[in-house]
C-alpha cells in the first residue's frame, strides 16, 4: 500500500500528519458506516464500502445502493458485490466481513417487503439469503444479534430502514420487539430480550411521561459470551432528545446488568471480554471516556485531559490494545479530528483534521467513523471534506 509521489505530495499539501489518500472517487459517493464493524478482510487487502448516486436527503423505500469492496493492491479498484434496499446514512446496510472468513461478507437488504441479509462469497459470487437482518456478529461467525430497524426508523431516522412501517409505532413499551439472536447457518432467530423486559427494570427517578422505548447499538464481546446494548427512551422530559442506559447480557439474553445507569451513554466498544470503553456521564468526573468492568460498579477514566470530547472509539487489537483509535465531531472550525491515543504514554497522535461542509449535518452528516486494518498499518475513514463523501486511507505504519 505505497503512496505514489503525487498522492504523497497531495497529503502533505493538506498538512496531514500522516500520508492519506482517497481510495474511492466520484461521480458517485462512497462510505462504509459504523466504526465497530469489520471493514477490512483478514489480509488487510480488501476494504468494504457502499456506493450511492445522491446525498442530502433521507433514504426512501425505492432508493438502492451498491455494495462492493476496494482492492488496495490493484490501484484501489472498486469491485461490485451487489445491492441493498435496506440502508441508512450512519450505518449503511450493516455490510461487514463474517468473522473468521477470508471470503464471506454479509449485508442487509429488503426483499418482498421483508428485511433480510445476504451472505456472499466474494471470490465465487455464491449468495445465500437468511430471513432476518443482522446488526452485529459473534467472533465465531456463527450467529449475530439484531434489533428492530422498523422501530429505529420511526424513533431515530438515520439508523433505521425505510420501506417497512413499524407495526408497533403506537406502542410505548412493546413486548414482542427487542433483541433477536440470529443463526447464520439456518437463519432461525429467537427473541432474547424484549423492550418491555428492559423497561421493567427500574430507572432511578422513573421514566418521563409518555416515554417511548427502543434498543440500539448492539455489540458482542470478543469471547462471544456476553453482548452490550443501549436501552433508550424519549418522553415529555426528553423532548427531541432521549435518555440512555447501557446494558450487558449473556449470549442467551439472561444475567442482565445495567453497566451505566446514569442516562447519558454514547459511543462504546469492548476492550476485552470483561471491560467496556464508553463516553458517558458519571458522578465521579462528569462527561469522560470511562473503562467499565462488566457486572460490577467499577469505572476508571481513560485519556483524562487528552480525550476530552466524545468520539467513535476502537482499540487496535494488533497492537495489544495499547492504542485507541478515535475521532471527534466537527469543532468550531468544522474540523473532524482523527487520532490515535497511546494509553501507555498518554500521548495523542493526530492522523488528520478533515473539514465537514456545513450541509453535512443531522441525519445525513458524514462522521469519519475510523476503522483500522487487521495488520494495524492502515485506518480508513468516511469524509466529505473534498465535496461529496468518499473513503480515505491513512497510512499509520510509521507510528
Amino acid at each position: 500500500m505505497f503512496l505514489s509521489r503525487r498522492q504523497l505530495f497531495a497529503s502533505l499539501a493538506l498538512k496531514q500528519p500522516v500520508p492519506m489518500r482517497a481510495i474511492t472517487k466520484g461521480p458517485k459517493f462512497h462510505w462504509f458506516g459504523y466504526y465497530d464493524k469489520l471493514e477490512f478482510d483478514p489480509t488487510s487487502r480488501y476494504v468494504l464500502g457502499n456506493e450511492v448516486d445522491f446525498e442530502g436527503r433521507s433514504p426512501r423505500a425505492g432508493d438502492t445502493i451498491r455494495v462492493g469492496m476496494v482492492d488496495l493492491q490493484d490501484n484501489d479498484r472498486w469491485i461490485d458485490l451487489g445491492e441493498s434496499r435496506a440502508w441508512n446514512w450512519q450505518q449503511g446496510c450493516m455490510l461487514q466481513w463474517v468473522p473468521g472468513s477470508r471470503t464471506d461478507v454479509i449485508w442487509n437488504d429488503r426483499v418482498e417487503g421483508e428485511f433480510v441479509s445476504h451472505i456472499v462469497n466474494v471470490k465465487t459470487g455464491r449468495k445465500r439469503t437468511i430471513p432476518s437482518p443482522v446488526y452485529t456478529l459473534a467472533a465465531s461467525g456463527r450467529w449475530g444479534i439484531v434489533c428492530d430497524f422498523r422501530r429505529l426508523n420511526d424513533v431515530r431516522p438515520g439508523y433505521g430502514y425505510a420501506g417497512v412501517p413499524d407495526p408497533n409505532r403506537e406502542k410505548l413499551i412493546p413486548e414482542d420487539v427487542g433483541i433477536w439472536k440470529v443463526d447464520l447457518e439456518s437463519g432461525k432467530r429467537e427473541l432474547l430480550i424484549s423492550v418491555a423486559d428492559a423497561a421493567g427494570i427500574a430507572y432511578p427517578g422513573g421514566y418521563s411521561e409518555n416515554a417511548k422505548h427502543w434498543f440500539n447499538h448492539l455489540l458482542i464481546a470478543p469471547d462471544d459470551r456476553r453482548f452490550i446494548f443501549l436501552h433508550r427512551w424519549r418522553g415529555k422530559k426528553e423532548g427531541a432528545g432521549f435518555s440512555t442506559r447501557m446494558f450487558t447480557a449473556n449470549s442467551s439474553g439472561k444475567d442482565l446488568h445495567v453497566l451505566d445507569p446514569y442516562g447519558k451513554t454514547s459511543h462504546f466498544v469492548w476492550r476485552d471480554a470483561s471491560r467496556v470503553l464508553a463516553w458517558a456521564w458519571h458522578p465521579s468526573k462528569g462527561d469522560r471516556f470511562y473503562l467499565y468492568q462488566d457486572r460490577t460498579a467499577q469505572v476508571e477514566v481513560v485519556g483524562e485531559g487528552v480525550m476530552t470530547v466524545k468520539g467513535h472509539c476502537t482499540y487496535l487489537a494488533k497492537r495489544g490494545n495499547r492504542w485507541i483509535l478515535n475521532d471527534t465531531y466537527p469543532d468550531k472550525e468544522r474540523k473532524q479530528n482523527v487520532y490515535l491515543f497511546d494509553t501507555k504514554t498518554r500521548e495523542r497522535k493526530p492522523l488528520g483534521s478533515l473539514v465537514a461542509p456545513k450541509e453535512y449535518a443531522g441525519e445525513w452528516r458524514s462522521d469519519t467513523h475510523p476503522r483500522s486494518s487487521p495488520d494495524g498499518r492502515s485506518v480508513v475513514v468516511d469524509s466529505a471534506h473534498a465535496g461529496g463523501r468518499q473513503m480515505y486511507l491513512f497510512d499509520v505504519n510509521g507510528l
